[in-house]
């Protein structure tokens, strides 16, 4: 896997995971309690023997930055590395990243200083545990100009993502990116073929492009450099390609989730509280996912109930009933709280003791959840200062409003407080 060079893509601006993008790039979300997004394509490269990566980005990416530095560093007799290119503005090129493709593009002249032969195109939103040597040698053996990973998916999802259809050999005969109405109707498929059961493909009768491309390095230079108006992968590129090169599929049947909306990101979370079978395992020795190295104390639990859930390392939880939730580092949740299907990412650091103390004297909300608060269906995001006597449980049942100047806001009915956000004592959202 020394031939081949890892590019991440750090997406836009993450409109869709709105306001947990509003201080951060995608990729630098908090994810399980202790780890970023980022960590999961990282990790998945390491272990599948990959040390050349590039991660692209160009929204927020001071986090995302200060975390990557802090958390992976290649040993110095290793020619890896894991690299972080910001976009920027050129006299050739004076716009920002247009899309995928042209996000590439714009650094094709350091690409392509690497003896490599393939490149590994991959989403920094995704959570999966992938074998990315399997992925590879498929693609060789297949003599693919270019591979796409994909995977049997539902109608309600298939219209979120790029469907195709293949031939007996695999090879890719047509592709749609996010197709309705009739369109969607048409690219419905067998996916016995796949192996699916019969009941299986009656469910899931589309295969989706889980946007992660294997490329051979000549073929993907010519094909930017032929197309030079194409700016995204999915829309232009690999259509486009369909009809003058090889492509290839490569089923992956374990599990996946596309982080790109509050709703997918606040439910990816929760299963994870589940049994280890029905969500992505964190708990995989040989495949671990790797994140920054804190050195933080074990969690304090004192006389609480807490049931199917997951508590990062630094909590102070006294008294408290967690059910159904993930607790992020360093949470402090005081006495008679209830929380519940509720995500907490956690603080970036501690409050002193005595601040702490002080800010109860004042009436001043320390960072934390203070007692006697009710929170349902919520995340919580990092730095929150949480009153007491607070019901965080979308009491009007509100699908969506933008209340930032309280500090939170209601996507899809989930009730997100904001970073850094105060909610004062005895207030009902």
């Amino acid at each position: 896997m020394k031939n081949v060079l890892a590019i991440i893509l750090g997406g836009g601006q993450g409109s869709r995971l709105y306001p947990l993008t509003k201080t951060r790039a995608k990729p630098a979300v908090p994810v399980a309690g202790k780890y970023r997004l980022i960590d999961i394509p990282v990790s998945n490269c390491i272990n599948s023997g990959i040390e050349k990566i590039y991660i692209l980005t160009q929204f927020n990416s001071a986090s995302l930055n200060r975390h990557v530095n802090q958390a992976y560093r290649p040993a110095s007799y290793s020619d890896g590395f894991i690299e972080i290119l910001a976009a920027q503005q050129t006299p050739d090129s004076p716009e920002w990243f247009q899309g995928t493709a042209d996000a590439v593009r714009r650094y094709a002249w350091l690409l392509e200083s690497w003896d490599v032969t393939e490149y590994l195109i991959l989403s920094g939103d995704q959570l999966y545990n992938m074998d990315y040597e399997k992925f590879v040698k498929h693609h060789r053996d297949t003599g693919a100009d270019v591979t796409l990973s994909v995977l049997p998916v539902d109608q309600k999802k298939a219209t979120a993502f790029g469907l195709l259809k293949t031939d007996d050999k695999g090879k890719i005969i047509k592709f749609l990116e996010k197709p309705k109405g009739e369109a969607l109707e048409e690219m419905r498929v067998d996916t016995t073929k796949l192996g699916l059961s019969a009941e299986e493909a009656q469910y899931s009768p589309f295969i989706a492009s889980m946007g992660i491309y294997v490329f051979n390095k000549k073929s993907m230079m010519k094909m930017l450099n032929d197309n030079p108006d194409f700016t995204d992968f999915g829309k232009e590129i690999i259509p486009n390609a369909i009809h003058n090169a090889n492509v290839q599929a490569y089923l992956f049947s374990d599990y996946w989730e596309d982080i790109g909306t509050i709703e997918s990101f606040y439910q990816a979370n929760l299963d994870l509280t589940r049994h280890p079978d029905t969500a992505f395992n964190f708990y995989e020795t040989k495949k671990p996912i790797y994140t920054r190295a804190r050195y933080l104390p074990p969690s304090k639990v004192h006389d609480c109930r807490v049931k199917d859930s997951i508590i990062g390392e630094g909590c102070i939880l006294n008294k408290a009933t967690v059910t159904n939730s993930v607790v992020g580092i360093r949470m402090h949740v005081d006495a008679d709280c209830i929380i519940e299907d509720t995500l907490l990412m956690g603080c970036d650091f501690y409050q002193p003791q005595e601040e702490r103390k002080s800010d109860l004297e004042n009436n001043i909300v320390p960072m934390g959840i203070g007692e006697n608060t009710i929170i349902r269906h919520a995340i919580i995001d990092k730095n929150a200062r949480i009153g007491k006597n607070v019901q965080i449980i979308n009491k009007d049942r509100i699908q969506d409003v933008n209340r930032e100047e309280h500090g939170y806001c209601i996507c899809n009915g989930i009730v997100v407080v904001v970073k850094n956000a105060v909610i004062p004592d005895n207030t009902i959202i």
